[in-house]
């Protein structure tokens, strides 16, 4: 399901943006993703959380570790993008300082979930990077970009704007519904599982905003080829890296803590280099989409496959 839906969504942008014919739809589609994707993504959060008690968002030692990891590359690399002369450069240490620092993805749960690994462990450090990177970007950017006339207060207001009703609002829906109306609540727990099949949906809708960027603000070649070669090499090490730590506790932790650093949100992440630096660094927000979904998908079908092997 998600490779046709990274197809589907890439197609679909490309089909609009360079057949004449339906340019005239191209912005309606555009407009669709835009509002749909987090109406979607809160849908799918609030599924979630109606299976998780209050209780069971628990702070795990493996959570300290990802979230030192994530902000010290984030700030360490602020430095030398400061102080480096060449354009190329200073682009790749900006992406590579948006892929380090963007928060889980909102989704990580339901895969996390499917993997076998803990939704609740997850959820909570969702939680967690969401109030750090909501911190530091403001704290750091300005640095890099003095001219820009950025208020920190200003900042966290505007991040935390786009993080409260995405991420909080279904939370805090969840728990009513748990409190108060719990035979809504015991309606929807047999239906939790319906989140992976809108995650398919909102992936094709994200995959058509990571095209638009990659179309639109996409630079010259060997700058692509950079951008390229820093989201994968992000990918890799931060996937590879939460594992690694997650292992260190349980075999569950493993699962957990890859998905909980390597699983992000790329339209946040979009978002950011539009709003905070260059266009072009919103391209690596549209690559890291498309790889960390392959390792999803490659993830999946390995399990699925192990599974069969062993009944």
């Amino acid at each position: 399901m998600l490779p046709i839906a990274i197809v589907t969504g890439a197609s679909s942008y490309l089909l609009f943006h360079f057949l004449p014919v339906l340019h005239g739809i191209g912005p309606v589609c555009q407009a669709v993703a835009v509002k749909g994707q987090p109406t979607l993504i809160g849908i799918m959060l609030f599924l979630q959380f109606v299976k998780m008690a209050p209780s069971d968002l628990k702070f795990h030692r493996w959570h300290i570790w990802l979230l030192l990891i994530q902000a010290l590359l984030f700030l360490g690399l602020a430095w030398p993008a400061m102080h480096v002369r060449s354009e190329a450069a200073k682009i790749a240490l900006e992406c590579a300082m948006l892929c380090f620092i963007c928060p889980t993805a909102a989704a990580a749960g339901v895969l996390t979930d499917r993997l076998g690994g803990s939704l609740a462990g997850v959820m909570t450090y969702t939680v967690l990077i969401n109030t750090v990177a909501a911190l530091l970007i403001p704290a750091v950017i300005p640095l890099l970009y003095p001219s820009a006339g950025l208020t920190f207060m200003g900042s966290v207001l505007r991040i935390g704007g786009r993080i409260f009703p995405i991420l909080i609002l279904p939370c805090l829906a969840a728990w009513l519904v748990r409190f108060s109306l719990p035979r809504l609540q015991e309606w929807l727990l047999p239906r939790a599982h319906w989140s992976f099949y809108i995650w398919g949906v909102t992936l094709t809708l994200s995959m058509v905003l990571a095209t638009r960027a990659l179309v639109l603000d996409a630079p010259g070649w060997m700058a692509t080829l950079l951008i390229v070669a820093v989201s994968i090499a992000c990918c890799i090490f931060q996937f590879g890296t939460g594992r690694l730590i997650g292992r260190i506790y349980s075999h569950g932790d493993k699962v957990t803590a890859g998905q909980s650093m390597g699983q992000k949100n790329t339209g946040f992440l979009i978002w950011l280099g539009y709003s905070y630096m260059t266009p072009v660094t919103s391209v690596a927000g549209g690559l890291y989409a498309i790889w960390h979904n392959l390792f999803n998908s490659w993830e999946l079908w390995r399990k699925r496959k192990n599974a069969k092997f062993a009944s």
